[in-house]
Parts: C-alpha cells; sequence; structure tokens
C-alpha cells in the first residue's frame, strides 16, 4: 500500500512558476512508475507527465512539453513537478499517482493504469 500526499499549489500570475510536491509512504516507492494528472472544473482528470521507477524515462503532454518538468527522488521517497511559463489554462487540481507494477518497463500515461492516488492540490493561474 501507498499513500501520497501532494503539496506545493497556489495561485500564481501568468508566466510564474510553482513546484509540486508528491511525498509517498511504502518501502516500495522506488519501483513504482510516478504520474501527474490534473482536472481542471468541468473537465475529465487529464495526463500531464509521468516518469519511469529510476527516473530515467519522463513523458509529457503535448500541452505541457517545455514547460513542466517532473523529477523524483527515491531517497527521499518524493515526486515532483516543476511548473514553469505557468499559462491560465493549467488552472486544475493536481494529482500524483502511482502504478504498482513492479519496475514496469512501460510508463503508462492513462488514469486507469494507476492503483494509488493523492488527494490533489490546488494550480491556480490568474491572467
Amino acid at each position: 500500500q501507498v499513500q501520497l500526499v501532494e503539496s506545493g499549489g497556489g495561485l500564481v500570475q501568468t508566466g510564474g512558476s510553482l513546484r509540486l510536491s508528491c511525498a509517498a509512504s511504502g518501502r516500495s516507492f522506488s519501483y513504482y512508475a510516478m504520474g501527474w494528472f490534473r482536472q481542471a472544473p468541468g473537465k475529465e482528470r487529464e495526463f500531464v507527465a509521468a516518469i519511469s521507477w529510476s527516473g530515467g524515462r519522463t513523458y509529457y503532454a503535448d500541452s505541457v512539453k517545455g514547460r513542466l518538468i517532473i523529477s523524483r527522488d527515491n531517497v527521499k521517497n518524493a515526486v515532483y513537478l516543476q511548473m514553469n511559463s505557468l499559462k491560465p489554462e493549467d488552472t486544475a487540481v493536481y494529482y500524483c499517482a502511482a502504478d504498482r507494477g513492479f519496475r514496469a518497463s512501460v510508463v503508462h500515461t492513462t488514469a486507469g493504469e494507476y492503483d494509488y492516488w493523492g488527494q490533489g492540490t490546488q494550480v491556480t493561474v490568474s491572467s
């Protein structure tokens, strides 16, 4: 079982930056691929970024490429999302998620493939 707790959300102006953190409990964290998803009001949850269990592979939604960076620290049991050049359309609740596949060779970009979820953190970008 893995518990995930996000933090770092807030209100920022267009063009600003935020760094989201996701703290994970459980000894198996370092073997799990991790993802960030977001959900805006009235919209479905969408993929933002994902990282392999080792951190060697990263994947991004086209809408965030070049602006958001996912990383992880397997010693600290944490995953991060550095958000730069933020836009109003980035406004959403951001969730981190863990795929419990052991050292999975495939990193998923669909929410249904992830097994554990945090409670979310709100990011609001003002225009």
